[in-house]
């Protein structure tokens, strides 16, 4: 093979890259503003169904957890406020958890989501079921709690998935609720960070 064939397959390639990353960046503009609106519609809904009485939900701002991104929203009706949703995360056993968490106006838990996890199938993955997410409706601060022992009066851990149950309650949605208390009720500024 000669100088000028190992110059010829060298510029082939550079021009099949050039092209590549041409089709790769067209492609990409014109998919994100889809993917972030397909984005926004989820989170909306996603909003609407923790909270389905309030007629408004406004993001109130951002805050930080595990130098993880997240917001918190405020829920009207008829321009009463009715409660609050807070997004956080947990430290599972095998990942983040990305939990949105709804609270009445006295910070009571009402309902919460999983929206994304890693969890072990089978076991930690049992968080996105209703059984388990219910054992959190009706709680405050002090019975953000998990026990391995039968309780109603904290919440139950999931059998063989005690750290995936602590890194909801006792991690994402205590620590959630927790800075909803100080920057709303209290009015501080409570960037918690973990």
């Amino acid at each position: 093979m000669t100088g000028k064939d190992i110059f010829k397959i060298t510029l082939n390639l550079v021009i099949i890259y050039v092209i590549g990353g041409f089709i790769l960046a067209f492609v990409y503009a014109n998919a994100s503003p889809r993917i972030f609106r397909n984005n926004e519609e989820a989170e909306k809904k996603a909003l609407k169904q923790l909270i389905p009485d309030a007629d408004d939900i406004t993001k109130m701002g951002d805050w930080t957890i595990h130098e993880k991104h997240a917001k918190y929203f405020i829920a009207k009706k008829g321009g009463d406020t009715i409660g609050y949703v807070i997004q956080s995360f947990g430290k599972g056993y095998s990942s983040y958890i990305n939990t949105f968490v709804a609270v009445d106006k006295d910070f009571i838990v009402q309902k919460i989501s999983i929206l994304s996890h890693g969890e072990t199938p089978g076991l930690g993955d049992e968080i996105e079921l209703d059984y388990f997410k219910n054992r959190l409706k009706g709680k405050d601060m002090d019975h953000l709690k998990v026990l391995k022992t039968e309780t109603t009066e904290y919440v139950e851990a999931i059998s063989g998935a005690t750290i995936s149950s602590r890194a909801v309650t006792e991690d994402a949605v205590k620590n959630g609720v927790e800075f909803l208390i100080k920057t709303v009720r209290e009015g501080g500024n409570a960037d918690v960070r973990h």
